[in-house]
């Protein structure tokens, strides 16, 4: 289980998808793209921040069931 690759990926395509949004808020500027991105992206983007300390909790708890077997 490769946890710490999974976690750069998540935040990797996280990170590209606000550039997206970014772009996309160039050419969408009215109340809707405002709930959009309170409603999705800034949300979004608290999930991932949290899911990624998540994982690297996970996998410290992983490194020292490993060495606690041995």
């Amino acid at each position: 289980m490769n946890l710490s690759g999974n976690k750069s990926r998540l935040i990797g395509l996280t990170r590209e998808l606000t550039l997206q949004w970014s772009e996309t808020k160039n050419h969408w500027r009215d109340a809707k793209a405002e709930e959009f991105e309170r409603k999705f992206i800034v949300e979004l983007s608290a999930h991932v921040n949290r899911a990624a300390l998540v994982l690297e909790q996970l996998e410290e708890l992983l490194k020292k069931v490993r060495s606690d077997c041995e």
